[in-house]
């Protein structure tokens, strides 16, 4: 049995190029199908956020609409109810990535919050991306790799090869006019390698140990990749 960390956002506020406060958290399908996947091979699971805060759910993300129908929407509701791990998360000061055998981070639109600039996370990607702990990354989780810079500034996943939230589907999501930044354009000037598919479709990313997905509906396929990884 191996131990998986999530590190997720503890920001449950986005704010806005306009100064106003747009309500988010993590994407649940994003914490709930990954779980499940790791669960169900048997693995322990850990959580961690700033400050070591109880993660917020984006409560648009438990809707029928956001889950392609009330049934899923249950059953990511009920997966969260049972992912007891949220409800007691480590502060991420306290987080010794050699007690892990992987590490994952979900999106949603926290992490644009939070995440991308918490230097402690930024320690903690560096340091699984230069031992070689296998890392997944999804949807908005990215932005985190923002905060992932060496003592020169320069990206510690520069020349990486990642996907993550495109342009596009923010602009379909209707908030990339109202954004600060864009993940994607932010990512391509941190001299990441940003590879994007169709929009919403499933599309995941391996470069070494960084496993990486676009949106919601790559959470499971990128978390079964992470799973070969940890072995």
């Amino acid at each position: 049995m191996s131990k998986i960390l999530f590190v997720m956002t503890g920001a449950d506020q986005w704010t806005l190029a306009d100064g106003s406060q747009h309500p988010t958290g993590y994407w649940a399908e994003e914490a709930a199908g990954p779980y499940e996947t790791f669960k169900a091979a048997g693995h322990e699971i850990a959580v961690a956020t700033p400050g070591g805060v109880v993660p917020p759910v984006d409560r648009g993300s438990l809707a029928a609409a956001a889950n392609g129908g009330q049934e899923a929407a249950d059953r990511v509701a009920a997966t969260l109810e049972s992912f007891t791990e949220l409800r007691h998360p480590l502060a991420l000061d306290d987080v010794r990535l050699d007690d892990y055998d992987a590490v994952f981070y979900p999106g949603g639109h926290g992490p644009m919050e939070d995440l991308a600039v918490d230097p402690v996370s930024g320690r903690i990607l560096t340091g699984a991306l230069d031992a070689g702990t296998p890392l997944g990354v999804v949807c908005h989780g990215p932005a985190a790799l923002l905060a992932a810079e060496r003592p020169d500034g320069s990206n510690a996943f520069a020349g990486y090869e990642v996907t993550a939230f495109s342009n596009a589907e923010e602009t379909l999501a209707g908030l990339a006019g109202k954004a600060k930044w864009l993940l994607e354009t932010r990512l391509v000037e941190a001299g990441v390698r940003v590879t994007v598919g169709e929009p919403w479709a499933p599309h995941v990313v391996v470069d070494r140990n960084l496993v990486t997905g676009q949106n919601p509906g790559s959470s499971v396929a990128l978390a079964e990749e992470l799973l070969k990884k940890v072995g």
